[in-house]
């Protein structure tokens, strides 16, 4: 099975040739290509490869398909005998990925 950790907006993900990766959100339209090259580690046939802090000449290729957005989350703040009460929602965005390829260039 040949897949790689790749680091996208300070977070690491696995990617499989063929699965989808959620990652937070790119400024990159819908249907365009994607070059992930912060590959951390690599293992395909030949074995498992890790960088120093990346594999050099490796890169994930990858499809954007979607934004999303995430789960509702409510933020309630008080203060106990103040009256002060503040309730607050947000909805992290995210972007959703289609890995083509998984590339390796030969040193």
């Amino acid at each position: 099975m040949k897949y790689a950790i790749v680091e996208c907006g300070g977070k690491q993900y696995k990617a499989v040739e063929g699965s989808t990766v959620v990652v937070d959100l790119m400024d990159v339209e819908v249907g365009q290509q994607v070059s992930l090259e912060q590959v951390l580690l690599l293992s395909d046939e030949a074995g498992i490869s890790v960088g120093t802090p990346k594999v050099n000449g490796a890169k994930v290729t990858a499809t954007v398909i979607s934004e999303e957005k995430g789960p509702k989350l409510t933020v309630f703040r008080y203060r106990p005998k103040k009256r002060i009460r503040v309730k607050t929602g947000h909805r992290q965005k995210y972007t959703r990925l289609l890995v083509n390829a998984i590339e390796v260039e030969a040193a």
